[in-house]
């Protein structure tokens, strides 16, 4: 009797005047579009239910809660949510929106437009134009910029997750500590772009083209560069385990101190390519002539052990009877002799970790001190430009000072600086202060 009474208690629930429906935001869509239906339905749960009505009942509930769960995991955009700008020129005067989540900005023109730390997450940028546009700290989360034009952007910090940013122009654009992981930019050009220490784990550049580009302390853990063109590029230090460089073009290439355990370079070519000090080279199946690391060759091929019993002809080890036993002495020596060779082989490969380390912290922290005179040298010719164009009250903005002060920060940090996570401090502060230039610059232009 169970059975029936459980029946008869949901038919009663449902029958009951203060049941109602799902709220409109967790109803299907094609539910809110059936709105007599649902009165419909209403007016025939006030009568008496039997056990089958109680159960279709129960069942649309448990399946309209599954429709609204899904469509909330679908993505950060609702229906409707979106602000329609497609096709705006913003060079003319037009005003953008302060909210520009989930905005559909497709084909939009957003040239030199400053965008700094604007929420563009689930946004569709499709074939917008933003050439020398301001993206610093901006959040591309999600968003579509399929086809983007983003040529000579500055898109330092940005947070790029999920992105898809396939076939889209980031020629010449800076990027330097943008985050792009599992971001989807296959046939790409982001050819001369400035990529010190970006993010792309698990990112997917199939086909990209980054001839020439600086991707310095590259952070690209498990990404799919296959056929991807990586012409000169300066991959030192970069992070690419478990990478996959499958037909992709790496000629002259720099893979200096990179990390490598795991990459596929099978049918990459690597001419003239360097793996000075790579760690865990692997360049089986490549093709071309690298430095520093050899193209592994196919073993010979060994004869089977029948061919070499029936050439040996009897064992050669000899019967017990044709030696007397071993001698203690000599077991003693040659397992000292053992012992002697592994300490030697231990402590020669310490010696080589640490000589590694030295020399990769060296050249880090040259590349870091290059970093902050470069800023120093943007710093004095953008004073310069205030004071010829009578701009010297600039000097006091915000902006201004903070450039300054990460200059001073990046340059106390290398002082200070003994390891290698200490020259990430000195990164970070020489961006923030390119940053803070860009920030000023754009509200003099």
């Amino acid at each position: 009797m169970r059975r029936p009474i459980s029946l008869a208690l949901t038919a009663a629930i449902v029958a009951a005047p203060g049941f109602a429906a799902l709220p409109a935001h967790a109803a299907p869509a094609h539910a809110a579009s059936a709105a007599p239906v649902h009165g419909q339905a209403r007016a025939t749960a006030r009568t008496p239910a039997g056990p089958a009505s109680a159960e279709s009942a129960s069942a649309g509930r448990v399946s309209a809660g599954s429709v609204s769960a899904g469509s909330v995991s679908a993505g950060p955009c609702r229906p409707g949510q979106r602000a329609n700008l497609r096709g705006r020129d913003f060079t003319r005067g037009a005003r953008l929106p302060d909210d520009l989540r989930c905005a559909d900005l497709t084909g939009a023109t957003l040239d030199g437009q400053e965008l700094v730390q604007k929420d563009l997450t689930g946004a569709i940028l499709r074939d917008a134009s933003l050439k020398e546009a301001n993206l610093t700290q901006v959040t591309l989360k999600y968003a579509d910029l399929r086809g983007a034009d983003l040529t000579e952007a500055d898109l330092g910090q940005v947070k790029g997750d999920h992105a898809d940013l396939r076939n889209a122009i980031l020629v010449d654009a800076e990027a330097g500590q943008a985050e792009f992981p599992y971001a989807d930019l296959s046939g790409a050009k982001l050819t001369r772009a400035e990529l010190t220490q970006v993010e792309f784990t698990s990112a997917k550049l199939v086909g990209a083209d980054l001839t020439e580009s600086t991707p310095g302390q590259l952070k690209a853990r498990k990404a799919d560069f296959t056929r991807a063109s990586l012409r000169e590029a300066p991959l030192t230090q970069a992070n690419l385990r478990n990478a996959v460089f499958v037909d992709a073009d790496l000629t002259e290439a720099e893979f200096t101190m990179a990390e490598l355990a795991g990459a596929d370079f099978t049918g990459a070519t690597v001419e003239k390519a360097s793996f000075t000090m790579a760690d865990d080279a692997d360049l089986t199946g490549a093709k071309g002539a690298p430095t520093g690391v050899e193209v592994p060759t196919p073993p010979p091929t060994e004869r089977s052990s029948g061919d070499e019993a029936s050439e040996d002809g009897p064992s050669a080890a000899g019967t017990p009877e044709e030696g007397g036993g071993v001698s203690v002495g000599l077991v003693m020596v040659v397992l000292s002799a053992v012992g002697l060779a592994v300490t030697v082989v231990a402590w020669g490969v310490s010696a080589q970790r640490r000589t590694r380390r030295n020399a990769r912290f060296a050249l880090m922290r040259r590349g870091a001190e290059e970093d902050i005179t470069r800023l120093g040298e943007e710093v004095d010719r953008l004073d310069y430009e205030f004071q010829i164009s009578g701009r010297g009250g600039m000097t006091a903005d915000q902006d201004w000072r903070q450039a300054l002060d990460a200059y001073e920060a990046a340059k106390n940090a290398l002082v200070m600086a003994r390891r290698e996570q200490d020259l990430h401090v000195v990164a970070r502060a020489v961006q923030d202060g390119r940053n803070a230039l860009g920030r000023l610059r754009g509200r003099v232009r």
